[in-house]
Protein backbone atom coordinates (compact mmCIF):
# COMPACT_ATOMS: atom_id res chain seq x y z
CA UNK A 1 0.00 0.00 0.00
CA UNK A 2 1.34 3.47 -0.83
CA UNK A 3 2.11 6.04 2.05
CA UNK A 4 -0.39 8.15 0.71
CA UNK A 5 -2.81 5.61 0.29
CA UNK A 6 -5.97 6.31 2.67
CA UNK A 7 -7.31 3.75 4.96
CA UNK A 8 -10.55 3.05 4.90
CA UNK A 9 -12.07 2.34 8.50
CA UNK A 10 -15.58 1.04 8.24
CA UNK A 11 -18.12 3.24 10.43
CA UNK A 12 -20.47 2.21 12.63
CA UNK A 13 -23.88 1.57 12.15
CA UNK A 14 -26.16 4.03 13.56
CA UNK A 15 -29.53 3.38 14.58
CA UNK A 16 -32.43 4.63 16.74
CA UNK A 17 -35.20 2.49 18.26
CA UNK A 18 -38.94 2.95 18.90
CA UNK A 19 -39.80 1.47 22.28
CA UNK A 20 -39.02 1.08 25.49
CA UNK A 21 -39.35 -2.26 25.99
CA UNK A 22 -37.58 -5.91 26.82
CA UNK A 23 -36.68 -6.47 23.21
CA UNK A 24 -35.54 -3.09 22.32
CA UNK A 25 -32.85 -3.15 25.11
CA UNK A 26 -31.09 -6.18 23.10
CA UNK A 27 -30.26 -4.02 20.27
CA UNK A 28 -29.21 -0.73 22.68
CA UNK A 29 -27.30 -3.87 24.38
CA UNK A 30 -25.36 -4.98 21.63
CA UNK A 31 -24.34 -1.35 20.73
CA UNK A 32 -22.95 -0.80 23.90
CA UNK A 33 -20.79 -3.59 23.64
CA UNK A 34 -19.46 -3.29 20.17
CA UNK A 35 -19.49 0.48 19.56
CA UNK A 36 -16.60 0.56 16.98
CA UNK A 37 -19.67 -1.65 15.10
CA UNK A 38 -22.99 0.26 16.00
CA UNK A 39 -24.29 3.34 17.65
CA UNK A 40 -27.40 3.63 19.11
CA UNK A 41 -28.35 7.43 18.43
CA UNK A 42 -31.71 7.43 20.65
CA UNK A 43 -34.85 6.03 21.75
CA UNK A 44 -38.43 6.48 21.45
CA UNK A 45 -40.01 6.39 24.33
CA UNK A 46 -43.82 7.60 25.23
CA UNK A 47 -43.26 9.47 28.16
CA UNK A 48 -40.57 11.97 29.61
CA UNK A 49 -40.38 9.60 33.07
CA UNK A 50 -40.26 6.25 31.06
CA UNK A 51 -37.35 8.28 28.82
CA UNK A 52 -35.75 9.47 32.13
CA UNK A 53 -35.39 5.74 33.07
CA UNK A 54 -34.08 4.67 30.21
CA UNK A 55 -31.32 7.20 29.53
CA UNK A 56 -30.07 6.28 33.31
CA UNK A 57 -30.21 2.48 32.80
CA UNK A 58 -29.24 2.32 28.90
CA UNK A 59 -27.40 5.41 28.76
CA UNK A 60 -28.91 6.77 25.19
CA UNK A 61 -31.07 10.04 24.94
CA UNK A 62 -34.77 9.74 24.27
CA UNK A 63 -37.23 11.92 22.43
CA UNK A 64 -40.92 11.30 22.45
CA UNK A 65 -41.81 11.25 18.49
CA UNK A 66 -40.52 9.34 15.78
CA UNK A 67 -40.22 12.95 13.66
CA UNK A 68 -37.71 13.86 16.75
CA UNK A 69 -35.97 10.60 16.01
CA UNK A 70 -35.40 10.35 12.37
CA UNK A 71 -34.37 14.11 11.99
CA UNK A 72 -31.60 13.85 14.43
CA UNK A 73 -33.50 16.28 17.25
CA UNK A 74 -31.76 14.57 19.84
CA UNK A 75 -30.62 16.23 23.11
CA UNK A 76 -26.80 16.39 23.28
CA UNK A 77 -26.59 15.90 19.46
CA UNK A 78 -24.90 19.36 18.46
CA UNK A 79 -25.05 21.44 15.38
CA UNK A 80 -25.20 18.65 13.31
CA UNK A 81 -28.03 16.73 13.35
CA UNK A 82 -27.66 12.90 14.52
CA UNK A 83 -29.70 11.38 12.33
CA UNK A 84 -29.89 7.54 12.44
CA UNK A 85 -29.18 5.49 9.33
CA UNK A 86 -32.06 2.66 10.07
CA UNK A 87 -34.96 2.87 12.65
CA UNK A 88 -35.54 -0.39 14.73
CA UNK A 89 -39.60 -0.72 15.66
CA UNK A 90 -39.48 -2.37 18.86
CA UNK A 91 -43.32 -1.50 19.56
CA UNK A 92 -46.55 -3.62 20.41
CA UNK A 93 -48.00 -5.41 17.26
CA UNK A 94 -50.90 -2.87 16.77
CA UNK A 95 -48.63 -0.51 16.93
CA UNK A 96 -46.15 -1.23 14.60
CA UNK A 97 -47.50 -1.11 11.48
CA UNK A 98 -48.67 2.84 12.10
CA UNK A 99 -45.02 3.15 13.12
CA UNK A 100 -43.31 1.08 10.16
CA UNK A 101 -45.50 4.11 7.90
CA UNK A 102 -44.15 7.14 10.20
CA UNK A 103 -40.75 6.17 9.28
CA UNK A 104 -41.10 5.56 5.84
CA UNK A 105 -43.13 8.08 5.00
CA UNK A 106 -39.64 10.25 5.99
CA UNK A 107 -37.55 8.45 3.64
CA UNK A 108 -35.22 6.15 6.37
CA UNK A 109 -35.20 2.39 6.41
CA UNK A 110 -36.91 0.48 9.25
CA UNK A 111 -36.25 -2.86 11.19
CA UNK A 112 -39.24 -4.01 12.36
CA UNK A 113 -39.42 -6.61 15.05
CA UNK A 114 -42.05 -9.34 14.54
CA UNK A 115 -44.52 -9.51 13.48
CA UNK A 116 -44.79 -6.34 11.53
CA UNK A 117 -48.74 -6.39 11.67
CA UNK A 118 -51.06 -8.04 14.00
CA UNK A 119 -53.08 -9.84 11.77
CA UNK A 120 -53.61 -11.16 8.05
CA UNK A 121 -55.81 -8.04 6.93
CA UNK A 122 -52.84 -6.03 8.94
CA UNK A 123 -50.22 -7.48 6.79
CA UNK A 124 -52.10 -7.10 3.61
CA UNK A 125 -52.19 -3.55 4.38
CA UNK A 126 -48.72 -2.65 5.54
CA UNK A 127 -47.89 -4.38 2.53
CA UNK A 128 -49.99 -2.45 -0.03
CA UNK A 129 -48.37 0.79 1.62
CA UNK A 130 -44.88 0.18 2.17
CA UNK A 131 -43.43 -3.04 0.56
CA UNK A 132 -43.10 -1.69 -2.62
CA UNK A 133 -40.34 0.44 -1.00
CA UNK A 134 -38.03 -1.73 -0.41
CA UNK A 135 -37.26 0.01 2.78
CA UNK A 136 -38.30 -2.22 5.29
CA UNK A 137 -36.87 -5.19 6.85
CA UNK A 138 -37.83 -7.53 9.80
CA UNK A 139 -35.54 -8.39 12.83
CA UNK A 140 -36.47 -12.39 12.41
CA UNK A 141 -32.71 -12.96 14.60
CA UNK A 142 -33.60 -17.20 14.87
CA UNK A 143 -31.93 -18.03 11.43
CA UNK A 144 -28.73 -15.44 12.35
CA UNK A 145 -27.87 -17.60 15.28
CA UNK A 146 -24.40 -19.41 14.85
CA UNK A 147 -25.80 -22.93 15.37
CA UNK A 148 -28.87 -22.55 12.56
CA UNK A 149 -25.80 -20.44 10.72
CA UNK A 150 -23.86 -23.22 11.18
CA UNK A 151 -26.99 -25.74 9.94
CA UNK A 152 -27.66 -23.91 6.86
CA UNK A 153 -23.68 -24.31 5.85
CA UNK A 154 -24.42 -27.79 6.13
CA UNK A 155 -27.13 -27.97 4.20
CA UNK A 156 -25.82 -25.35 1.54
CA UNK A 157 -22.69 -27.55 1.10
CA UNK A 158 -24.91 -30.35 -0.06
CA UNK A 159 -23.59 -32.63 2.61
CA UNK A 160 -27.21 -34.02 3.40
CA UNK A 161 -28.59 -33.45 -0.25
CA UNK A 162 -31.95 -32.16 -0.91
CA UNK A 163 -33.27 -30.92 1.93
CA UNK A 164 -36.97 -31.55 2.62
CA UNK A 165 -37.94 -31.66 6.33
CA UNK A 166 -37.36 -29.52 9.25
CA UNK A 167 -38.45 -30.18 12.24
CA UNK A 168 -38.21 -27.52 15.21
CA UNK A 169 -39.38 -27.63 18.85
CA UNK A 170 -37.19 -24.48 19.63
CA UNK A 171 -39.52 -21.31 19.01
CA UNK A 172 -42.49 -20.32 17.78
CA UNK A 173 -44.96 -19.92 15.64
CA UNK A 174 -43.23 -16.82 13.31
CA UNK A 175 -39.61 -17.65 14.50
CA UNK A 176 -40.42 -21.06 13.73
CA UNK A 177 -41.89 -20.47 10.18
CA UNK A 178 -38.77 -18.61 9.73
CA UNK A 179 -36.16 -21.07 10.67
CA UNK A 180 -37.85 -23.52 8.38
CA UNK A 181 -38.52 -21.77 5.86
CA UNK A 182 -34.21 -20.72 5.43
CA UNK A 183 -33.10 -23.73 5.78
CA UNK A 184 -35.36 -25.88 3.28
CA UNK A 185 -34.53 -22.71 1.18
CA UNK A 186 -38.05 -22.54 0.63
CA UNK A 187 -39.96 -19.64 -0.72
CA UNK A 188 -43.47 -17.89 -0.08
CA UNK A 189 -45.94 -19.89 -1.72
CA UNK A 190 -49.38 -21.90 -0.65
CA UNK A 191 -49.06 -24.03 2.29
CA UNK A 192 -51.35 -26.42 3.58
CA UNK A 193 -51.55 -26.31 7.76
CA UNK A 194 -52.62 -28.74 10.47
CA UNK A 195 -52.44 -28.50 13.63
CA UNK A 196 -53.89 -29.58 16.95
CA UNK A 197 -53.02 -28.51 20.79
CA UNK A 198 -52.64 -30.51 24.09
CA UNK A 199 -52.80 -29.55 27.42
CA UNK A 200 -50.69 -31.33 29.98
CA UNK A 201 -49.02 -31.24 33.11
CA UNK A 202 -45.52 -29.48 32.85
CA UNK A 203 -43.02 -27.85 36.01
CA UNK A 204 -42.63 -24.43 35.04
CA UNK A 205 -39.21 -23.77 37.40
CA UNK A 206 -38.29 -20.76 35.17
CA UNK A 207 -39.80 -17.84 33.54
CA UNK A 208 -38.60 -14.97 31.80
CA UNK A 209 -38.86 -12.85 35.25
CA UNK A 210 -36.42 -15.43 36.83
CA UNK A 211 -36.93 -18.72 38.64
CA UNK A 212 -40.37 -19.19 39.82
CA UNK A 213 -40.05 -21.67 43.23
CA UNK A 214 -43.17 -23.85 42.23
CA UNK A 215 -42.62 -27.51 42.93
CA UNK A 216 -46.13 -28.40 41.33
CA UNK A 217 -46.81 -29.15 37.70
CA UNK A 218 -49.75 -27.14 36.02
CA UNK A 219 -51.98 -27.41 33.41
CA UNK A 220 -49.03 -26.69 29.79
CA UNK A 221 -50.71 -25.86 25.93
CA UNK A 222 -48.66 -27.45 23.37
CA UNK A 223 -48.95 -27.10 19.56
CA UNK A 224 -48.14 -29.76 17.38
CA UNK A 225 -48.69 -29.20 13.45
CA UNK A 226 -48.04 -30.08 10.10
CA UNK A 227 -46.90 -27.51 6.95
CA UNK A 228 -46.78 -29.27 3.63
CA UNK A 229 -45.46 -26.26 1.59
CA UNK A 230 -45.55 -28.27 -1.83
CA UNK A 231 -42.86 -29.85 -3.81
CA UNK A 232 -41.91 -32.07 -0.93
CA UNK A 233 -41.07 -29.94 1.46
CA UNK A 234 -42.17 -30.12 5.00
CA UNK A 235 -41.91 -28.65 8.60
CA UNK A 236 -42.82 -30.52 12.03
CA UNK A 237 -43.56 -27.80 14.26
CA UNK A 238 -43.78 -28.64 18.45
CA UNK A 239 -44.04 -25.47 20.61
CA UNK A 240 -44.94 -25.50 24.88
CA UNK A 241 -45.79 -22.41 26.14
CA UNK A 242 -42.88 -20.92 27.78
CA UNK A 243 -40.41 -23.46 25.85
CA UNK A 244 -37.94 -21.08 25.77
CA UNK A 245 -37.08 -20.11 29.34
CA UNK A 246 -37.92 -23.93 30.82
CA UNK A 247 -35.22 -25.74 31.27
CA UNK A 248 -37.34 -29.11 31.56
CA UNK A 249 -38.18 -28.64 27.89
CA UNK A 250 -35.11 -28.88 25.21
CA UNK A 251 -34.59 -27.78 21.76
CA UNK A 252 -34.70 -30.19 19.01
CA UNK A 253 -33.80 -29.47 15.43
CA UNK A 254 -33.97 -31.43 12.66
CA UNK A 255 -33.20 -31.21 9.29
CA UNK A 256 -34.18 -34.09 6.97
CA UNK A 257 -32.42 -34.60 3.50
CA UNK A 258 -32.64 -37.15 0.52
CA UNK A 259 -29.38 -38.30 0.88
CA UNK A 260 -28.92 -37.62 5.37
CA UNK A 261 -30.03 -35.92 8.18
CA UNK A 262 -29.24 -33.26 10.93
CA UNK A 263 -30.57 -34.02 14.54
CA UNK A 264 -29.41 -31.31 16.65
CA UNK A 265 -25.49 -31.26 16.34
CA UNK A 266 -25.41 -34.71 14.85
CA UNK A 267 -24.67 -34.58 11.22
CA UNK A 268 -25.14 -38.36 9.31
CA UNK A 269 -25.11 -38.55 5.39
CA UNK A 270 -24.64 -41.29 2.60
CA UNK A 271 -20.18 -40.57 1.60
CA UNK A 272 -19.99 -43.75 -0.54
CA UNK A 273 -21.97 -46.70 -1.67
CA UNK A 274 -21.19 -48.76 1.28
CA UNK A 275 -20.65 -46.23 3.94
CA UNK A 276 -22.48 -44.26 6.39
CA UNK A 277 -21.03 -41.54 8.76
CA UNK A 278 -22.06 -39.50 11.40
CA UNK A 279 -20.12 -36.48 12.71
CA UNK A 280 -20.99 -33.90 15.08
CA UNK A 281 -20.97 -29.75 15.10
CA UNK A 282 -18.69 -28.76 17.60
CA UNK A 283 -18.85 -25.67 19.75
CA UNK A 284 -15.02 -24.27 20.51
CA UNK A 285 -15.74 -22.40 23.47
CA UNK A 286 -13.29 -20.26 25.47
CA UNK A 287 -13.33 -19.36 28.75
CA UNK A 288 -13.34 -22.77 30.30
CA UNK A 289 -11.56 -24.13 32.89
CA UNK A 290 -7.98 -22.74 32.59
CA UNK A 291 -8.73 -21.33 29.42
CA UNK A 292 -8.18 -17.47 30.49
CA UNK A 293 -9.49 -15.88 27.40
CA UNK A 294 -12.68 -15.16 28.93
CA UNK A 295 -16.63 -16.99 27.84
CA UNK A 296 -16.73 -16.62 24.32
CA UNK A 297 -18.28 -18.57 21.64
CA UNK A 298 -15.02 -18.88 18.86
CA UNK A 299 -16.71 -21.11 15.90
CA UNK A 300 -18.69 -23.97 15.32
CA UNK A 301 -17.19 -26.67 12.90
CA UNK A 302 -17.46 -30.08 12.05
CA UNK A 303 -14.98 -32.69 10.65
CA UNK A 304 -12.58 -29.65 10.75
CA UNK A 305 -14.43 -27.11 8.39
CA UNK A 306 -15.46 -24.10 9.85
CA UNK A 307 -19.21 -23.89 9.82
CA UNK A 308 -19.61 -20.24 11.61
CA UNK A 309 -16.67 -18.24 13.00
CA UNK A 310 -17.52 -15.88 15.76
CA UNK A 311 -16.53 -11.98 14.47
CA UNK A 312 -17.51 -10.48 17.85
CA UNK A 313 -15.20 -12.28 19.83
CA UNK A 314 -14.27 -10.04 23.23
CA UNK A 315 -17.93 -8.95 23.40
CA UNK A 316 -18.88 -12.04 25.56
CA UNK A 317 -22.17 -12.41 23.74
CA UNK A 318 -24.61 -15.32 24.08
CA UNK A 319 -26.28 -16.58 21.34
CA UNK A 320 -29.29 -14.70 20.95
CA UNK A 321 -26.84 -11.49 21.73
CA UNK A 322 -24.75 -12.56 18.30
CA UNK A 323 -27.54 -13.17 16.43
CA UNK A 324 -28.84 -9.42 16.94
CA UNK A 325 -25.61 -8.54 15.76
CA UNK A 326 -25.26 -10.19 13.13
CA UNK A 327 -29.00 -8.87 11.82
CA UNK A 328 -27.85 -5.15 12.76
CA UNK A 329 -24.64 -6.12 10.58
CA UNK A 330 -26.23 -7.46 7.90
CA UNK A 331 -28.97 -4.77 8.01
CA UNK A 332 -25.75 -2.48 7.56
CA UNK A 333 -24.38 -3.78 4.53
CA UNK A 334 -27.76 -3.93 2.69
CA UNK A 335 -28.07 -0.08 3.56
CA UNK A 336 -24.74 0.68 1.96
CA UNK A 337 -25.00 -1.63 -1.13
CA UNK A 338 -22.61 -4.23 -0.12
CA UNK A 339 -25.46 -7.09 0.50
CA UNK A 340 -28.71 -8.13 -0.09
CA UNK A 341 -31.51 -7.14 2.07
CA UNK A 342 -31.15 -9.56 5.06
CA UNK A 343 -34.87 -10.40 6.13
CA UNK A 344 -36.87 -8.61 3.90
CA UNK A 345 -40.80 -7.43 4.60
CA UNK A 346 -42.25 -10.33 2.31
CA UNK A 347 -40.50 -12.83 4.25
CA UNK A 348 -41.50 -11.50 7.39
CA UNK A 349 -45.27 -11.61 6.68
CA UNK A 350 -45.14 -14.86 4.78
CA UNK A 351 -43.72 -16.17 8.34
CA UNK A 352 -46.78 -14.48 10.74
CA UNK A 353 -49.14 -15.67 7.91
CA UNK A 354 -48.36 -19.68 8.56
CA UNK A 355 -47.81 -18.67 12.30
CA UNK A 356 -51.45 -17.33 12.36
CA UNK A 357 -52.31 -20.26 10.28
CA UNK A 358 -50.97 -22.74 12.42
CA UNK A 359 -53.18 -20.97 15.64
CA UNK A 360 -55.67 -21.23 13.39
CA UNK A 361 -56.14 -24.65 12.69
CA UNK A 362 -55.35 -25.49 16.50
CA UNK A 363 -58.07 -23.20 17.32
CA UNK A 364 -60.57 -24.79 15.17
CA UNK A 365 -59.20 -28.44 14.64
CA UNK A 366 -59.36 -27.71 11.13
CA UNK A 367 -57.00 -27.65 7.90
CA UNK A 368 -56.12 -24.10 6.46
CA UNK A 369 -54.62 -23.20 3.45
CA UNK A 370 -52.80 -20.04 2.88
CA UNK A 371 -52.66 -18.68 -0.06
CA UNK A 372 -49.90 -17.28 -2.73
CA UNK A 373 -50.19 -13.20 -1.21
CA UNK A 374 -49.22 -10.38 -2.98
CA UNK A 375 -45.80 -10.62 -1.16
CA UNK A 376 -44.96 -14.00 -2.49
CA UNK A 377 -42.98 -12.65 -5.43
CA UNK A 378 -41.36 -9.61 -3.80
CA UNK A 379 -37.53 -9.96 -4.54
Amino acid sequence: MDDDEEVRVPQPVTFGVVGSGWRAEFFVRVARLLPDRFRCVGVVTRTAERGAWVEAAWGVPTVRTIEELVTGALPGAGVAPDRPELVVTATPWPVTPDAVREIVDAAVPVLAETPPAPDVDGLRALWADVGPTGLVQVAEHSPFMPSHQARRAVVAAGTIGEPTQVQVSSTHLYHAAGLARHLLGAGRGPVTVRAQAFTAPLLSPLERDGWTGKVDAEPTRQVLATLDLGDGRSVLYDFTDNQWHNPLRTNRIVVRGSHGEIVDDAVTRRVDERTVLTSRIERRQAGLEQNLDGFDLEHLSVDGRVLYRNPYVGARLADDDLAVAHLLDASGAWLRGDAPPPYPLADGCQDHLLGLAIEESARTGREVRTAAEAWADAV
